[in-house]
């Protein structure tokens, strides 16, 4: 794969686990305005955002892509 192409895709994949990052933090901002949320959910959705910013920034870190 050419240099160009490689850098596209990479862009292409941080833009898609930035929106993966945002979902999970609008879902749980969402779901504690509906409702209280029990220490096993809100354990839950921390765990998603920890595993959602972790794979952005090994993707930072492997491909050299930051905004």
């Amino acid at each position: 794969m050419s240099g160009f192409a490689s850098s596209v895709l990479s862009c292409l994949d941080r833009e898609r686990l930035e929106e993966e990052l945002d979902e999970v933090r609008v879902r749980g901002r969402n779901l504690s305005r509906l409702r209280r949320l029990t220490a096993f959910e809100r354990a839950a959705l921390e765990e998603r955002e920890r595993t959602a910013r972790a794979r952005l920034r090994n993707h930072e870190m492997e491909h050299g892509c930051e905004r």
